[in-house]
């Protein structure tokens, strides 16, 4: 594989010849986002791509992902859980995150541009943290508050991954057709009954907890698409309180092999 150079130059004249955007960030709230702050974090963005997520590229996609299928668990190839971790203790995956759930509160553009590197560099690598993002605002716009509080900081902070399975085999993209089912349960829980596919970093060992985000139906539901409800269902169960309990039901069953994302 080619190795990776990340383009800091052509980044910052996007940002700050043609958008102008220390300027344009003070202007809709993001006064802290000055010229020298974006800078600083392309500089260490383009460090980190080049010299950490670029070397595994060609491992990833050798090696890749290994499942376990008595446990259902899932390795991810050499170099990659190390990697996560720095990207975690540099803050990479509370970059564009509220403050109030600890994240850094810089613009999403900004976010754009650091994912354009980890994106580029180890494509395979950067689907890991990708979906937790989608995640969060999820809960934090449609989430009881318990759940927001509970699970926003580690999903921010990058202790917990976010995932969204939505797709089923026999539906594909028509969501209306899903079959997967949530009973509840005495408790205020729900036992939920199906199968998702192409569920991206739906099981790794990158961290703590992963936290799906699984498209149901009541038994009640209507039909079609204004029956669906969404349940926030962790690998690792999740007291109100925030402490981790016993292993979920769910299991991954197989893996996914997509030509350059096999890590």
């Amino acid at each position: 594989m080619s190795p990776y150079s990340a383009p800091i130059n052509d980044i910052r004249f996007a940002l700050h010849d043609v958008l102008k955007a220390d300027r344009l960030f003070a202007d809709i709230g993001f006064a802290d986002a000055t010229a020298d702050i974006i800078d600083a974090v392309l500089e260490e963005a383009g460090r980190f791509t080049t010299t950490v997520l670029s070397p595994l590229n060609a491992i990833g996609d050798e090696v890749g992902c290994k499942l376990d299928k008595d446990t259902g668990e899932v390795t991810t190839a050499p170099g990659f859980k190390e990697a996560y971790a720095q990207y975690v203790e540099g803050g990479w995956t509370g970059l564009t995150g509220a403050p109030e759930a600890g994240g850094q509160g810089m613009p999403e553009t900004l976010g754009m541009a650091v994912a354009e590197m980890t994106n580029s560099s180890n494509l395979a690598w950067s689907l890991f943290p990708l979906l937790s993002h989608g995640a969060v605002e999820a809960l934090k716009h449609y989430g009881e508050d318990w759940q927001k509080e509970v699970f926003l900081k580690p999903l921010v902070a990058g202790n917990w991954t976010g995932t969204m399975c939505l797709t089923e085999p026999h539906a594909g993209t028509d969501l209306g057709l899903l079959k997967t089912r949530a009973e509840p349960n005495a408790d205020g829980s729900y036992s939920i009954t199906g199968t998702k596919i192409f569920i991206t970093a739906g099981e790794h060992d990158l961290c703590e907890n992963i936290v799906h985000l699984v498209l149901a139906k009541l038994p009640d539901a209507p039909a079609g698409p204004k029956g669906i409800s969404l349940f926030v269902t962790p690998k690792y169960k999740v007291a109100r309180d925030g402490s981790v309990g016993e292993r979920n039901a769910l299991r991954c069953g197989a893996l996914e092999h997509k030509m350059g994302i096999h890590g």
